[in-house]
This record gives structure tokens, sequence and C-alpha cells, in this order.
């Protein structure tokens, strides 16, 4: 596995059609998909204004996307990035042509959004390898049940308990 480096508008790195770009928010990784002379292929929200400006609560709550082709240096903005093929271990990616033709295809639709289960990771996976995947929805997913099986647990303890002290009495 190669090494990850990561890139900033000042310090480009190389990358080639098809592969996918994390760009490194404040909070979060929002993902992207390089077409070629410098511009990537990424959803936004539909009422989002500039595209530096994604790491808004907008995103979060947002159930509907754009798809836009921009210039990479334009959505990095002041953050850094790097190509992250991760997933190529796992799937084949599909022929480079295939990919950037799905991609163009989609530019400017209307897409449907979901922070967990449709997100950006999902959209640039989807186009590379026919399949959408995101490790960071999945990882949140499992926060979220891992708190929700704590809180049940608890809950459960604490009726548990209560039952103990109504015999004790």
């Amino acid at each position: 596995m190669a090494a990850v480096e990561s890139f900033s508008t000042t310090h480009p790195g190389d990358p080639q059609p098809g592969d996918l770009i994390e760009i490194f928010r404040p909070a979060y990784q929002h993902w992207a998909l390089y077409l070629g002379d410098g511009y990537i292929i990424n959803v936004t929200p539909v009422d989002e204004g500039p595209p530096a400006t994604f790491a808004s609560a907008k995103s979060v709550f947002s159930r509907k996307a754009r798809v836009r082709m921009q210039l990479l240096k334009d959505v990095v903005g002041n953050d850094t990035y790097h190509i992250n093929n991760k997933y190529d271990g796992t799937y084949a990616p599909l022929p480079v042509e295939e990919i950037i033709r799905r991609a163009e295809y989609l530019i400017d639709q209307e897409v449907s959004y979901d922070l967990l289960g449709n997100n950006c990771e999902h959209f640039v996976t989807l186009l590379r390898y026919g399949e959408g995947v995101s490790d960071q929805a999945n990882r949140a997913i499992s926060a979220i049940g891992f708190v929700t099986a704590a809180a049940g647990a608890f809950s459960l303890l604490g009726l548990l308990r209560s039952r103990s002290r109504e015999r004790q009495y």
C-alpha cells in the first residue's frame, strides 16, 4: 500500500482521472472524484453557496444535492486533500473511461443526499467501483449504535435497580 501524501492548493498532488480525492474539512472529510485537467466532480447541497462552504450545517441536514464539476483548487480552498483510492483492495475500479462517462452524465443533476446512507463518499465510490461505500458513514452508524446500546443498558440497569429496591421494602 502506498504512503498517503497530503496536498494543498499550494502543493498539489498529481491525481489521475478516476482517482478519489479526500478533502479534509475541520469536522469531517469531503470526497470528490478527479476528472482531469484540474477538475473534480462532487456533490454539494442544492441551496449551498460557494463550494468551499460545504462544511456548513446545511450539508448535514440537506436531503438533496447537486452534482457539480468544479476546479479542485476551488473546492479545496485553504484545506488539504489527498488522493485516496482506499477501496481498490476490496473493489475493482471500473475502467477510467467508464468512470468519467458516468460522472459526466451526472453533472448538474439533482440527486438525493443522506449523511449516513448516500453521502459524498458513497457518490464517488459508486462512480469509481459501481458500489457506494463510506467508512465515514459506517463509523458514524457504529457510534450511534454504541450510544443507543449504552443508553439502553443504563436504562435497563436503572429499571432493575428500582425493582430491586421495591422488593426490599
